[in-house]
């Protein structure tokens, strides 16, 4: 089997990863190497009300596919993205944050490596679209920054 290069077949074996519950695939041939990892879900835990409260504050808002938001920060890459730094540890951002342009919004993990995704413009974050731990697609809405 070649080694897959297209985003599509990317994609597909990603699925794959999520669809069987596998935790990594990795394709080897000559010189070319393709590793897929799957984060495996993380449990915490949490006082009650501060797990209700943190849940609630976590579910991300989806906007609907026929509208399109304003000030939407699509992911750059395929990966999985964490709102914090490391569990147990505040987010770099909460909805009605201002933030400004640069500043650290979330990371990706790709590759074994983290990713910092930064605001590419200063505004308020009016919507976090992800939740941590949750694996990403290139180009899916991560946040909302509405213009300062």
């Amino acid at each position: 089997m070649p080694i897959p290069s297209d985003p599509d077949a990317i994609r597909t074996l990603a699925h794959i990863l999520r669809d069987t519950g596998l935790t990594e695939i990795e394709i080897v041939e000559g010189d070319g190497r393709l590793r897929l990892v799957r984060a495996p879900p993380t449990v915490t835990t949490l006082p009650a009300a501060a797990a209700v409260a943190t849940a609630a504050s976590l579910v991300p808002d989806t906007p609907t596919p026929d509208t399109p938001q304003l000030g939407t920060v699509p992911s750059p890459m395929v990966g999985v993205a964490y709102l914090s730094a490391e569990p147990g540890v505040a987010p770099f951002v909460v909805p009605g944050q201002a933030v400004t342009a640069g500043q650290t919004v979330l990371l990706i993990e790709a590759m074994k490596t983290f990713n910092q995704i930064k605001a590419p413009r200063a505004g308020t974050l009016t919507r976090i679209l992800v939740v941590s731990g949750q694996p990403v697609e290139y180009d899916q809405p991560l946040f909302i920054i509405d213009p300062a």
